[in-house]
């Protein structure tokens, strides 16, 4: 009586690895651009956050000047974004959220108005002067 040898051949074992490949070719992008989202929420949260905080702080001084020295007002830095008053007056400010580390190449920001803008992004992406851009496309966040 013969025993059959009991294993994968290497035609299985290959197609294997193709359809591994394949898998990959498709959810490693869709990986990634989740990723990169994640990562610009902290930039969307920290800058709405910051909103109500420079209105209360005209409510109270009359001018929106002095906002980035009163402790614990501004935003603290991410792992991925840093925030600055750009441009502070009695009657207007420019809040800017800069990317860094896995989201280096952005800027965000966010004026007295509510304006947002995408002010500037990587390459393969495209701003928008009306929304904060969370898609390559240049699609709006909500």
């Amino acid at each position: 009586m013969h025993k059959r040898q009991a294993g994968f051949t290497l035609i299985e074992i290959m197609i294997a690895v193709v359809v591994i490949g394949i898998l990959t070719a498709i959810a490693l992008p869709s990986y990634n651009g989740y990723m990169m989202r994640a990562r610009l929420s902290e930039a969307f949260t920290g800058l709405s956050g910051a909103q109500p905080k420079l209105e209360q702080h005209w409510s109270n001084e009359r001018t929106y000047a002095g906002f980035d020295t009163a402790a614990g007002q501004m935003p603290p830095a991410s792992q991925n974004f840093t925030f600055a008053l750009t441009t502070s007056s009695a009657s207007a400010y420019l809040l800017t959220a800069t990317g860094r580390n896995g989201a280096a190449g952005f800027t965000f920001t966010l004026d007295q108005n509510g304006n947002r803008a995408t002010t500037a992004v990587p390459s393969g992406w495209t701003a928008n002067a009306g929304c904060w851009v969370d898609r390559k496309e240049g699609t709006c966040a909500q």
